[in-house]
């Protein structure tokens, strides 16, 4: 194949990467959304118990070691890792769900 006709097919191709890298980047509400559906699932709830704001600690009633499984959890469902120093101190939904958005 002639040059030129092959950099337009890697232009084209790199072209459709970020396209679909664009398309499938989750928003923070996406993010959210997903986050409250796996812990109720993973703590047996009803959908739509777990609201963004609630404090998992409280509402959950968990220790550290069952929120280590969540964590644990959300970050295979993820494909990511969740530095200890990132969820230090955090306790609401959406706060944990804001730092595993930044790691996408």
């Amino acid at each position: 194949m002639p040059a030129g006709i092959l950099a337009r097919k890697a232009n084209f191709s790199s072209f459709l990467e970020n396209v679909r890298l664009v398309s499938v980047m989750p928003t923070l509400e996406n993010t959210t959304q997903e986050v409250l559906a796996l812990a109720e699932k993973h703590f047996n709830l009803a959908p739509g118990s777990l609201s963004s704001g609630d404090d998992f600690f409280k509402k959950l009633g968990i220790d550290s070691l069952q929120t280590l499984e969540l964590l644990s959890r959300l970050e295979n469902h993820f494909n990511i890792e969740l530095p200890d120093y990132e969820v230090q101190g955090v306790s609401d939904f959406k706060t944990l769900a804001e730092r595993i958005q930044s790691r996408l």
